[in-house]
């Protein structure tokens, strides 16, 4: 296959693989900087309970989840995401009963706006939280892990590479197995329940089988490359360059302003037992500014690489 250097941190990748990133500049970008910004967006969206924050954060990921997935993110977001959060904003009213505005009862139970709200709170930080593990699933490629810790963790890094490798592959193998059982009406929606519950019965040995064989075949391919013999030595695509170092200095400085913010009580709120928020000022304003460029911070990088790239194009 054609290998070409696309400029991107003195990475040479294959012709296709530089097809691909073009739709996102980020995924380009060296690892560190990869890894400290998801790190950086899914600790602060599990910590900070801030309506503005969580705002920001569900905004920032549902916009790069369309960018790296388009129709898919949507759909997604819609049949899973979206009945999830509602399900969880449904069921604390339930069970939480704290708060001072009563607004009717269920049996005996208060119904409560304070626990409708924190509900609510609760299930955009789920949602946003998963909206960002999808990302994480598109831009931290097994490659990149194994080059982050690979040097540290060898073993659990190879393990952790090999099932995020893993679970694509027994995703497609356990459709094409199905759709050659349906061929012979032996798939899991022919026949009746007992003949369905014996058809997945035999799909699931199937898999098991093809498992089994898979990791036999990739231990063999393992010892025969060397692994684990002392004094391997091991090979990485990944540059450290001056864009990067640009975007990683941009991001700690977002990081810290975002921590200064938190620590200076810009991000609290009181849910029981009323609802109660700090008054906005000027600072409280930086910090949602400064928050809202890091979760959007891959966004921008694009934006702005499609402009450059008009503008190159527009020379010509």
């Amino acid at each position: 296959m054609l290998r070409i250097n696309n400029g991107a941190g003195g990475q040479i990748r294959p012709q296709s693989q530089k097809v691909r990133d073009l739709k996102d500049t980020f995924s380009t970008y060296h690892p560190v900087v990869n890894f400290a910004f998801f790190c950086a967006v899914i600790g602060f969206g599990m910590v900070f309970l801030h309506p503005v924050f969580l705002s920001l954060s569900l905004a920032g990921a549902f916009t790069y989840a369309i960018r790296l997935n388009g129709k898919r993110a949507v759909k997604f977001t819609l049949l899973f995401v979206f009945p999830m959060m509602l399900i969880a904003g449904a069921v604390n009213p339930l069970f939480n009963h704290r708060g001072v505005t009563i607004l009717g009862y269920m049996g005996d139970n208060p119904l409560t706006l304070e626990s409708i709200v924190y509900g609510i709170a609760i299930a955009i930080m789920f949602g946003t939280v998963i909206l960002w593990f999808s990302c994480v699933n598109v831009v931290m490629t097994s490659d990149k892990l194994m080059y982050l810790l690979g040097r540290i963790f060898p073993s659990l890094s190879m393990i952790f590479a090999m099932v995020l490798r893993f679970v694509p592959k027994f995703k497609n193998q356990i459709k094409l197995i199905s759709k050659s059982q349906k061929c012979i009406g032996r798939d899991v929606s022919d026949g009746t329940l007992r003949q369905r519950a014996e058809h997945g019965i035999k799909i699931i040995s199937v898999m098991i089988g093809w498992a089994l064989e898979n990791s036999i075949d990739t231990a063999d391919s393992m010892r025969s490359r060397g692994y684990g013999l002392p004094g391997r030595s091991s090979f990485a695509n990944y540059r450290f360059d001056s864009r990067d170092r640009i975007a990683l200095i941009s991001l700690i400085t977002l990081i810290f302003i975002v921590i200064a913010g938190g620590l200076a009580g810009e991000n609290n709120i009181q849910y029981f037992p009323y609802i109660k928020t700090g008054e906005a000022t000027l600072f409280s304003l930086f910090t949602y500014a400064c928050y809202a460029a890091l979760c959007l911070l891959p966004v921008f990088i694009n934006v702005r690489e499609a402009v450059v790239w008009k503008r190159l194009r527009s020379r010509i």
